[in-house]
């Protein structure tokens, strides 16, 4: 196995949760021209990467999922090995709220892929996060718990966007009446500040508006809370770069994610973009409706 027999190659390997958006993903990424696979066996996968390698491709996407069993146990050793020559991996874990793969699966009608007769739903989900742990451990997390497939798309191509080589730094916002999302590494709570939400020229609006912009930035908590914020993470942000991190998701928190946190995010992505090489922003609560 030499170098040059895999090179360029980049391949994006989507993994994570049966019902948590990985062919909505792998669809966004045949669009943009990589050459796709689906669902292949895990103890294939040394022989498939050589032969697409070998054809001549030099974007591939592959999904993986549980049903691959016992070869997931070797499969971080083939991902280093690959590496060490020279290919370029993402790996990319979809992942949501037990409840939320329940309800999906109600809707849907469709048997869950490690289902025998013999365990439930909610068994066969925590089955399947127990397979997948040890690659999940490689991967960067996106939950797709309450997102919209179009919200999904977006997050993806950012995914397959950014740069390889750092740290990409993500500030995420949410409302926690929607639960705290899955993929967050930090979460900050900004509930206590005035909401905007109760101004009924600010409620259709959102954090990224120029009036409720205003409204946050003439409230002196509000600006004290961010100054806090900003400084506790790029106090600690050298010991995660230290750390190999490839993602440190922020997440800012409020009500309904739809103003002070969305402010919030905004506002610390842009400080950070002048000092950190991939700064971005994304917000769950913008996918629902206001109410």
């Amino acid at each position: 196995m030499t170098a040059s027999k895999y090179l360029p190659l980049e391949v994006v390997l989507i993994t994570g949760l049966s019902g948590s958006g990985k062919s909505v993903a792998l669809a966004v990424l045949e669009d943009a021209g990589y050459y796709c696979v689906d669902n292949f066996p895990g103890k294939l996968f040394n022989s498939l990467v050589d032969v697409l390698a070998q054809a001549g491709q030099t974007r591939v996407a592959l999904t993986m999922d549980a049903r691959s069993g016992d070869d997931l146990a070797d499969f971080p050793n083939h991902i280093e090995s690959l590496r060490a020559h020279g290919v370029q991996f993402k790996i990319l874990y979809c992942d949501a709220k037990d409840d939320t793969l329940i309800k999906r699966y109600s809707e849907t009608r469709r048997r869950h892929p490690l289902s025998d007769g013999r365990r439930t739903l909610v068994e066969c989900i925590a089955r399947e996060r127990e397979l997948l742990a040890d690659v999940a451990a490689l991967a960067d997390h996106i939950d797709t718990s309450d997102l919209s497939p179009n919200v999904l798309r977006a997050w993806v191509k950012d995914f397959v966007a950014a740069p390889r080589g750092g740290l990409i730094l993500l500030f995420e916002s949410f409302g926690f009446k929607y639960g705290i999302p899955l993929d967050a590494d930090m979460v900050f709570d900004v509930r206590n500040l005035p909401n905007p939400h109760y101004d009924p020229a600010l409620r259709p609006l959102t954090g990224q508006d120029a009036p409720v912009i205003g409204f946050m930035q003439g409230i002196p908590e509000a600006q004290r809370m961010l100054e806090d914020i900003r400084m506790f993470i790029a106090n600690w942000l050298p010991s995660y770069v230290r750390d190999n991190r490839s993602y440190l998701t922020v997440a800012i928190g409020c009500t309904g994610g739809r103003h002070r946190s969305v402010y919030f995010v905004e506002s610390l992505a842009q400080a950070f973009r002048p000092s950190v090489q991939v700064v971005l922003a994304r917000h769950r609560g913008l996918g629902q409706r206001a109410s």
